[in-house]
């Protein structure tokens, strides 16, 4: 006969730790794949460029206008809707995030949260040097 396993006994026996690589294995795979010589280098500015319009933005935007993001705070203009709905990809990439389903990992596009006249923004990160 075998012997059950209460599951509160389990979780007390394993350390959580242990659970969450057994969970996820691909956090273990992934954990500290940042290159070295990446880890040196530090982005300068987030660059926010609009490539696209369909209909008529309520901001006023035409395709090419850009604001910069740092550290720091916004240069230039930047409806206070799209940017909030881009901070995440934003700080995310500020601090050297890789999204894998990127071709180029310092480039990516974000559409405006207004649906009836979405603009589309090329998000790019500019490391310095």
């Amino acid at each position: 006969m075998t012997s059950k396993i209460k599951r509160r006994e389990f979780c007390r026996a394993v350390p959580a730790a242990v659970m969450s690589l057994v969970a996820c294995p691909y956090l273990s795979r992934t954990a500290g794949a940042v290159e070295e010589d990446e880890m040196e280098k530090k982005v300068k500015y987030i660059e926010v460029k609009v490539a696209s319009i369909k209909g008529i933005c309520g901001a006023g935007y035409k395709v090419g206008d850009i604001a910069r993001i740092t550290e720091q705070g916004v240069e230039g203009k930047i409806c206070i809707h799209a940017l909030y709905s881009m901070l995440p990809a934003v700080f995310a990439m500020m601090y050297g995030a890789r999204f894998p389903w990127l071709s180029d990992p310092d480039k990516k596009t974000h559409a405006c949260p207004d649906a009836a006249n979405p603009v589309v923004f090329e998000i790019t990160r500019v490391w310095e040097g």
